[in-house]
């Protein structure tokens, strides 16, 4: 595995924890996974006892991890302890890692059969593993998790190696042009490209939402497939969460009703009603902004309250610290991030709320379903794979979706949400639903493993020798 992130080492999002839970179940199945990520902390010698691979960089062991993680410390990289800088000296630093993680295999003498990339940031490393002994022999296989995320760059800004490399490979997305794009260069080059739900490969292989990769995506036929995400249960379960008090056995309503409290209590809010969730960084694609504008008519309509944490636009969180300081008893909102507070919002919420505008995935309402914490999503990539609409009727169902992201749509499921909750028949059919679902990592990683063999059975036919 090559990525930027890897909890709990380095994370910001759901690409972290992705990565370590289907490095975890790999592993827990007597796969040997390693897992590279760039040192961010390291000064630019690394590590003590590190070793000195090319360029100025070095590798050396993580402590105390599930599964062998190597960090990769370089000058370029940086020892700041910031992940992403979200400018252009992202290019240098990325192109630094993938270079050195290569080189890495190479001085670690890791004969893989696969190659397992993540997102723009490790992209270009089938290209550079192609032409590297032990990693040339490998498979590579691509992971998109947002395919917002590219990696385009004005050429000018890149180092002089990096800027020769991917003019030596003389195809469209490295070519005359004056950008480069990362994560193009990897789509064409991976023997196989994954993305994290079978709904959002099929939204971005089409022009609406391709991000103008759709015909790359597409180009790739059978190689290209959507594998829905995990969730790592021993972290995301009220049975085992590290995180919450007191822990509770899925379908104890009165332990799930314990957490409730307790967070509500910690976050200022009034106990007494229907708490909705939302834990999400505040950025278009999420949604949160239609929250805010259908909050005074939830508000007015509902008795629900509101517990927000996130950050990422600016004026998004001041909208959101303006309603919370607006109506105090009835929103509470968190700024940034805070991995406790997560989980207990999740954990002691009835609802969870994800907007979402487009989805590739989505973790948030894995885990909420396995508390009964119901979600309300909007019908959209991985959001339409794993949460289906309730129907009282049949009493089938897990959540509540609806289909337009815009205010009213949003509105309709939080109400349509609250008058099940107000059923206690329905309610309880609906919680016990959604916590009966297995989205494990155990379960999740069986394509994966699937798609390996696929890709090793395909070299060998190519190359009768390896």
């Amino acid at each position: 595995m090559v990525s930027a992130e890897l909890a709990p080492l380095a994370k910001t999002g759901g690409l972290a924890d992705a990565v370590a839970g289907l490095s975890a179940a790999l592993a827990a199945k007597d796969h040997d996974v390693r897992v590279l990520i760039p040192d961010y902390t390291a000064p630019p010698s690394g590590r003590p006892g590190a070793a000195a691979i090319e360029g100025g960089a070095s590798v050396s062991p993580a402590e105390s991890t599930p599964v062998p993680v190597y960090l990769i410390a370089s000058p370029a990289i940086g020892s700041g302890g910031a992940i992403y800088l979200g400018d252009e000296r992202d290019a240098a630093r990325f192109w630094a890692f993938s270079r050195a993680a290569v080189a890495a295999a190479a001085a670690l003498e890791l004969e893989s059969d696969i190659v397992h990339c993540h997102d723009w940031h490790a992209a270009l490393v089938p290209a550079l593993a192609a032409a590297r002994p032990p990693l040339d022999a490998a498979g590579t296989v691509l992971t998109l998790h947002n395919i917002g995320f590219q990696g385009a760059f004005p050429r000018s800004v890149l180092p002089d190696d990096a800027a020769a490399f991917l003019a030596s490979l003389d195809d469209e997305a490295t070519g005359s042009r004056d950008w480069v794009n990362f994560l193009e260069t990897g789509i064409r080059r991976a023997s196989a490209v994954t993305t994290v739900s079978p709904t959002y490969a099929r939204e971005i292989a089409t022009p609406e939402l391709g991000m103008g990769l759709d015909a790359v995506l597409r180009a790739r036929g059978d190689d290209f497939v959507g594998i829905l995400n995990g969730v790592d249960y021993r972290l995301w379960s009220p049975e085992s969460d590290p995180f919450i008090t007191p822990r509770f056995r899925r379908g104890d309503a009165d332990g799930k009703r314990r957490v409730k409290r307790a967070v509500m209590t910690e976050l200022g809010l009034a106990d007494d009603a229907p708490l909705i969730g939302a834990v999400s960084r505040l950025f278009e694609q999420k949604g949160l902004d239609l929250l805010v504008d259908a909050l005074p008519t939830l508000l007015e309509r509902t008795r629900a309250r509101f517990a927000v944490l996130g950050s990422g636009n600016p004026d998004l969180e001041a909208a959101l610290s303006r309603a919370a300081k607006t109506w105090p008893e009835r929103i509470a909102f968190r700024r940034g991030y805070d991995e406790g507070l997560a989980h207990r919002i999740i954990a002691g919420s009835d609802f969870l709320v994800v907007p979402s505008r487009y989805e590739p995935c989505g973790l948030t309402q894995l885990y909420a379903l396995r508390y009964g914490t119901v979600p309300i999503v909007r019908k959209t990539g991985g959001l339409a794979d794993t949460v289906t609409h309730y129907d009282p009727a049949s009493g089938r169902g897990t959540g509540c979706v609806f289909e337009h992201a815009d205010v009213t749509g949003l509105i309709w499921g939080v109400t349509t949400a609250l008058e099940w909750y107000e059923s206690p028949a329905d309610w309880e059919r609906l919680c016990r639903n959604a916590e009966g679902l297995d989205f494990s990592w155990q379960r999740q990683c069986e394509p994966y493993e699937a798609l390996y063999r696929r890709v090793i059975e395909r070299r060998r036919q190519r190359s009768p020798s390896a």
